[in-house]
């Protein structure tokens, strides 16, 4: 079958040899050690798994390959339409890997384009890494690149507020360095940055991509050439994905349009409500007047997302008034799950950063940013009307 579309593949994805197999649920492989009776196969696998290759005839060592996780990696990898994808632990574990591969070439330097998640931030700042960091907007980052820039890293649509990044400018910005895009709140449902010249996507599957607030991980769909690098740094670092989780992100995968889809809806009618309240000072959202300067949503994005930020008048006591008087929506840091979250930027999510980065970067006290889950629009304005007031 040719080209089927993004809803068929993510059902499908990973699951090609499952009636080969006899089975119609994905299978789980717990082992953490793998038998064998050739020693040279085994020397054979050892060599080829520790060199960053994606199978061989025997995984050696849960820390080496999983084919539970290898599975799931084949099923994102084909919604971001990329060759492979690799698997990690968390987020930030993906995220580190990408930093140590970019770095193979001996080059030290990274750009990185402001707003964007606090601990990326401070990883990248905090020298822990031992990078040399270029911070930026995206109109400079083809100033702040320099024949050492190992990477460049932007994140879109931005963390905490859904400001939209141009991915192709940025590539273009990038020329030969390596551009790493955090596509964490679109999706591969809204955005498929390879497609518009990134070098590696990077998600937060503990997000959108598992769906449910239950599984811990990151992701980095790229080609297979990156792929190796990646999968060779996983190796020595022991930051592979838990097979169990692997499990339950394939699972995810297969609604994942469903659920982006609806969220997004609800959003855009919270948005519009949110707006026309008194109480609110503005609302962060693509549709809303001055959110998508560029025109990406359409042309990047195949629509405004399912997150929106909105800034209460009254500061840091209103927002806290607010979370505290709400009923159905759960105060909680994460996002991507299928009930609606709610939380404060510049209190815990973005509070690694310094309060001047903060007030740079739009996050105000009054600051809010809800991830719409799948409850019905009016069950939420109603819990959110009445702690407005």
């Amino acid at each position: 079958m040719k080209s089927p579309s993004l809803e068929t593949l993510a059902v499908h994805a990973g699951r090609n040899d499952l009636a080969e197999l006899g089975v119609h649920a994905l299978p789980i492989d717990l082992s953490t050690t793998y038998p064998f009776t050739d020693l040279q196969e085994a020397v054979d696998s050892l060599d080829a798994l520790v060199a960053g290759e994606a199978t061989a005839s025997n995984p050696i060592y849960a820390r080496l390959h999983n084919p539970t996780v290898a599975r799931f990696e084949k099923g994102l990898a084909a919604l971001e339409g990329t060759d492979g994808a690799v698997a990690f632990g968390s987020g930030m574990a993906a995220l580190t890997a990408c930093f140590l591969a970019a770095r193979a070439e001996g080059k030290n330097h990274i750009v990185g384009v402001r707003p964007m998640y606090a601990t990326t931030d401070k990883l990248i700042s905090s020298g822990y890494l031992g990078f040399d960091a270029t911070w930026t907007n995206a109109e400079g980052i083809a100033e702040a690149v320099r024949p050492d820039t190992a990477l460049v890293l932007i994140e879109t649509p931005v963390n905490p507020t859904i400001e939209l990044q141009d991915i192709a400018a940025a590539a273009k910005a990038a020329g030969e360095v390596p551009l790493c895009v955090d596509s964490t709140f679109a999706s591969p449902v809204l955005q498929r940055p390879a497609a518009l010249g990134a070098t590696l996507v990077m998600h937060s599957g503990t997000k959108f991509l598992g769906g449910h607030g239950d599984v811990m991980a990151g992701v980095v769909a790229c080609s297979d050439a990156w792929a190796k690098r990646l999968r060779e740094v996983r190796v020595f670092t022991g930051a592979i994905l838990h097979p169990l989780a692997a499990y339950l992100l394939h699972r995810g995968l297969t609604t994942l349009p469903l659920r982006v889809l609806r969220s997004q809806e609800t959003a855009g009618i919270l948005a519009e409500r949110l707006n026309a309240h008194p109480s609110v000072e503005q609302v962060l959202y693509p549709t809303m007047e001055g959110g998508d300067p560029h025109g990406l949503v359409g042309r990047q994005m195949d629509g405004p997302g399912p997150m929106l930020s909105f800034e209460v008048k009254g500061g840091f006591e209103s927002a806290g008034r607010l979370m505290r008087g709400l009923k159905l929506i759960t105060p909680a840091v994460s996002l991507g799950s299928v009930d609606t979250l709610i939380q404060h930027p510049a209190g815990l999510t973005q509070r690694m950063v310094s309060e001047k980065a903060r007030a740079a970067g739009g996050v105000s006290a009054g600051l809010l940013r809800v991830s719409v889950g799948l409850e019905a629009p009016n069950d939420l304005w109603t819990d959110l009307e009445q702690t407005l007031g």
